[in-house]
């Protein structure tokens, strides 16, 4: 309980400025195929391709921005390592997760929390350049260059989006129950 009070407190007081809202129809549009772009190592260093992500039906793409400094996406990713990878898996979706993060950033994180899925580490950005929902609101230099807007892509099983969530701010994320109130609305 002192863990989530103390990161409650960190959501009050560590905030970049919020000068860019994300744009209203974020990346790739529903029907286009993003499996060709998955590819990435994962936190254990080991690379990764959708072929090898997928799950029976699909995967859950979740693009965040930094398990090492943003407690939006912290919380984002410990919420849905406790309550949705083993029920997405349970209805053929496999849950991951994408950010600019460094392979040890993530290993440090996955650590901690005991995530159970795999988070991949586009350093450079180019999945986030290539999906069209990189952040342009951080110039080079700047630690969160790179970002994307968060953004979850609900994919069938040969990689096409059926579903896109987002939210307007950063600070914002689809709830859990959307997830599945979309992936029930695929099947």
């Amino acid at each position: 309980m002192r863990l989530f009070t103390a990161l409650y407190f960190l959501l009050m007081i560590v905030t970049l400025p919020a000068r860019a809202d994300a744009p209203d129809d974020l990346g790739p549009a529903v029907g286009t195929n993003i499996a060709a772009l998955i590819k990435a190592p994962d936190q254990n260093g080991k690379p990764r391709a959708f072929a090898d992500l997928v799950g029976e039906k699909g995967a859950v793409v979740v693009f965040f921005r930094s398990a090492k400094w943003c407690p939006y996406c912290q919380l984002q990713l410990i919420d849905l390592n406790l309550h949705a990878e083993t029920m997405a898996a349970d209805m053929g979706y496999n849950l991951v997760g994408v950010s600019y993060d460094t392979e040890d950033n993530l290993a440090t994180f996955t650590k901690k929390w005991q995530v159970n899925y795999p988070l991949l580490s586009d350093e450079g950005s180019k999945i986030i350049n290539e999906m069209g929902i990189l952040n342009d609101e951080f110039r080079p230099g700047h630690y969160a260059y790179g970002v994307p807007h968060p953004l979850i892509a609900i994919t069938d099983k040969s990689g096409n989006i059926r579903a896109k969530l987002h939210e307007k701010a950063y600070r914002d994320r689809p709830q859990i129950e959307a997830i599945f109130e979309a992936i029930k609305g695929l099947n």
